[in-house]
């Protein structure tokens, strides 16, 4: 079964950055500048969640999980404010 994340982070390091931003990106897509909709499976979530502990340093980063549910059970609705929202290839919420 898999679940659709907003993955959100805050990192302090320029290089943890980068090393972050292209972890997230083998899960999911890209949507703002520090948010990635994932959608993934348990094990898949473990992984991520390991591979994203390793890199950040505990003390000055942080990174969110967004459980948005089952892909099936959200509805179709994208929702946003500001700037127009842009269709991407896969369904995501803008907040």
């Amino acid at each position: 079964m898999r679940t659709t994340y907003l993955v959100c982070y805050d990192i302090a390091d320029d290089k943890r950055l980068r090393k972050v931003f292209k972890t997230c990106s083998n899960f999911g897509d890209h949507l703002q500048f520090s948010v990635f909709e994932c959608d993934l499976n348990p094990s898949e979530k473990i992984e991520l969640e390991s591979a994203l502990t390793e890199i950040i340093n505990h003390d000055e980063d942080q990174v969110i999980f967004v459980g948005l549910g089952q892909r099936r059970a959200r509805g179709s609705g994208n929702y946003g404010v500001g700037l127009p929202y842009v269709k991407l290839d896969a369904p995501c919420y803008v907040v």
